[in-house]
């Protein structure tokens, strides 16, 4: 018992980093006061970059998941311009980006022959003599890259939210556009770089699923946690730090899963694959309880708006 204890624990961190970097994402997103409900799209996108970057260049896998996370900052251009400028219904054009991924990602793995293609990947980082102390050795010192950074880039987001004059503007426009405009903001500028800056972190995520814990591409690998990001956004009314919590309880959801398998636990193959999706659901009803005024409270007040500086009022 244990060492199951110790396995599900040490995994936890893996599984739980694409949740928290894809719902950081929206929420910077969101913050401008931009719906943004497409971040299954943008995890296919900086999935397939991330492993597309690693066969081309032949390995390299942090400059993988950087390029990964600039080629779906870009992809995102294309829901900005219709969002911000067209001003196009933004659940709408949400639907739209992840239809797009799921067939453009489908169409360039399947054209350039990356489909389930193996690859290196992120390794772990073995402390030299701490990994192997007793517990705490696989728990703290026997993770990735991206597990160890996961907490710094949290605190650098809400230091940029909260402490400076950029993440002031940024929530500015998400709470009240005309009154940031008539101070001198630019609106559309800010919504399009939060828009461009969420989608980094959201095709990190996706990165991540590709190159950190499957090590391949495979059609419609981000399998709805793009969707589980955007209940977590709700789960945490917008605060980052609850974001980070509540996505260290789905990676210990997810963790949990293949140890029980592992151990020949008895429990029906659907049942299980279903687990995260059953959570998402309880984690809904738990906040809608938890009353409708404090999360509108929380929710940016512009979101899902648009805004023309020709229709202020």
């Amino acid at each position: 018992m244990t060492d199951f204890f110790i396995n599900w624990v040490a995994n936890i961190p893996g599984f739980a980093a694409p949740f928290a970097l894809a719902a950081l994402g929206l929420i910077v997103s969101e913050k401008s006061g931009v719906l943004t409900l497409g971040a299954e799209g943008y995890m296919l996108v900086g999935a397939l970059s991330g492993v597309g970057a690693i066969l081309l260049l032949g390995g390299y896998p942090m400059a993988a998941l950087l390029i990964a996370a600039a080629v779906t900052s870009l992809f995102s251009l294309i829901f900005a311009v219709m969002t911000v400028t067209l001003r196009v219904n933004q659940v709408i054009a949400s639907l739209a980006i992840i239809f797009l991924g799921q067939g453009l990602t489908s169409l360039i793995a399947t054209r350039a022959g990356w489909l389930n293609v193996p690859i290196a990947g992120l390794g772990k980082l073995n402390v030299p003599g701490l990994s192997d102390l007793p517990v705490v050795g696989p728990i703290l010192f026997q993770q990735d890259l991206v597990c160890y950074l996961l907490v710094p880039i949290f605190v650098g987001v809400v230091y940029v939210l909260n402490r400076t004059v950029i993440g002031l503007k940024l929530r500015a426009v998400g709470d009240g556009p005309d009154a940031a405009d008539a101070a001198g903001v630019s609106v559309n500028l800010f919504r399009y770089g939060a828009v461009m800056a969420g989608a980094a972190l959201v095709g990190l995520a996706g990165a991540y699923l590709s190159i950190g814990i499957a090590k391949l591409w495979v059609d419609g690998m981000s399998g709805g946690r793009g969707l589980i990001a955007i209940a977590l956004v709700i789960f945490a009314r917008w605060h980052p730090w609850r974001a980070l919590a509540g996505a260290v309880l789905f990676g210990g959801i997810e963790a949990l899963i293949p140890r029980v398998a592992a151990i020949g636990l008895q429990v029906p193959q659907y049942f299980v694959m279903m687990t995260p999706y059953l959570a998402t659901l309880a984690v809904m009803v738990w906040a809608s309880t938890r009353g409708r005024e404090r999360a509108a409270f929380a929710m940016p007040q512009a979101l899902g708006q648009p805004h023309t500086r020709e229709e202020r009022h």
